[in-house]
């Protein structure tokens, strides 16, 4: 029996370094973009944030998308009050009163609580609907845009012609263990994004820092089809526009275009937005994300099946190659978002994170949880 888990448990880290191993290639492939010609026209830009109860953020996200070097004729903010229980909408009409391109919308004037379950998907639909802008670009109520944001996606767009665009988005480095770990594993999830986009693999992206074609989002049917999905509105728009619209996706991959984001604050909320995350796994329609997704959760299985055996100096192995394949994928990712320093608390996580991969996992295929004060399904 040992022997024929030892097996197993080799063969599932063979193909696990294999994956990391074409994730690295297809990184170290990615180049920062640089305009290659001047750009006189301007692409008229809606910058959507979704928000519930960000009273405490949403003022700084704003002010940072006001401070682009962008022209201010050509870009507008529309927030969309998710039901917020603060002053999060009264906070947006006021900085309306004095910029004329900031807008309020309310979910509450279009819906009633009980009539969806993805509150997100809607808010950027009825925002979509009303927005003035060629392009939407999608950015969170906690985040805070650096200054030559829209100006690089202009000359990306203006450059590429595509649909879909996704972009980098990193957190907020605070001091914490909670903090740390949060920054170590969001690295690896933005490294794979960058990585898989890149080159045409996988349908991912942040909901923080991504743009489309408004035309585009109205070809394809908007969020029709995954409206019933609570968590999703990037990565499912996103499998749609690359299979209706002929693959015209392409990743910003400029260190001028990386959106900050606050990580959780607790472990409680950090939790439960990994289950939100990883509760949508089961309705992807991209199935190379599926089986890697599984993969991974088999792989990390293997750890706990291992120390129910008793089988300690395999566990010890196992970890031992777990660390070394990850640190040599994560090298040149953390050198982009200029983190390096990170890795040296790695090796201290790797319990914690296969741990927690396989709580969030599960939990996210049976059981609701709670989002911003909302039970979810």
């Amino acid at each position: 029996m040992i022997h024929f888990l030892n097996w197993t448990v080799a063969i599932l880290a063979s193909i696990y370094a294999l994956l990391l191993l074409a994730y690295r290639y297809w990184f170290s492939k990615l180049k920062p973009f640089e305009s290659t010609q001047v750009h006189t026209s301007f692409t008229r830009f809606t910058v959507v944030i979704p928000a519930r109860n960000e009273a405490d953020n949403i003022k700084a996200c704003i002010d940072s998308i006001l401070a682009q070097d962008y022209p201010k004729e050509h870009f507008e903010i529309i927030v969309i009050d998710d039901f917020s229980e603060d002053n999060t909408a009264f906070m947006v009409k006021a900085l309306g009163q004095d910029f004329p391109n900031v807008r309020l919308l309310s979910l509450a004037d279009y819906f009633k609580p009980g009539e969806m379950n993805s509150f997100k998907k809607k808010a950027i639909e009825k925002a979509v609907s009303q927005a003035n802008g060629q392009w939407i670009v999608t950015t969170d109520a906690d985040c805070i845009i650096p200054k030559k944001w829209l100006s690089i996606y202009n000359e990306y767009i203006l450059e590429n012609k595509p649909v879909f665009v996704a972009a980098p988005v990193m957190f907020i480095k605070e001091s914490g263990i909670l903090n740390e770990f949060q920054l170590l594993d969001f690295i690896a999830l933005q490294g794979i994004t960058a990585a898989a986009v890149g080159a045409g693999k996988h349908s991912m992206s942040n909901g923080a820092n991504l743009a489309f074609e408004k035309s585009a989002f109205i070809a394809v049917g908007g969020y029709q089809g995954v409206d019933q999905i609570a968590s999703g509105d990037d990565m499912f728009l996103m499998h749609k526009m690359k299979v209706t619209l002929s693959n015209r996706i392409g990743y910003l991959f400029h260190p001028g275009a990386i959106v900050l984001t606050k990580a959780m604050g607790n472990w409680k909320d950090f939790i439960m937005q990994r289950i939100r995350w990883s509760s949508k796994a089961r309705y992807y329609d991209d199935n190379s994300i599926f089986w890697v997704l599984l993969l991974v959760y088999l792989y990390n299985f293997s750890f706990l099946v291992l120390l129910f055996a008793k089988d300690y100096k395999m566990f010890m192995i196992s970890i031992a190659l777990k660390t070394i394949f990850e640190i040599f994928f994560l090298l040149p990712v953390t050198h982009f978002f200029k983190l390096q320093g990170q890795l040296r608390y790695f090796p201290l996580y790797q319990p914690l994170h296969i741990v927690y991969t396989l709580v969030a996992g599960l939990f996210g295929q049976v059981k609701t949880y709670t989002w911003k004060g909302r039970r979810v399904k």
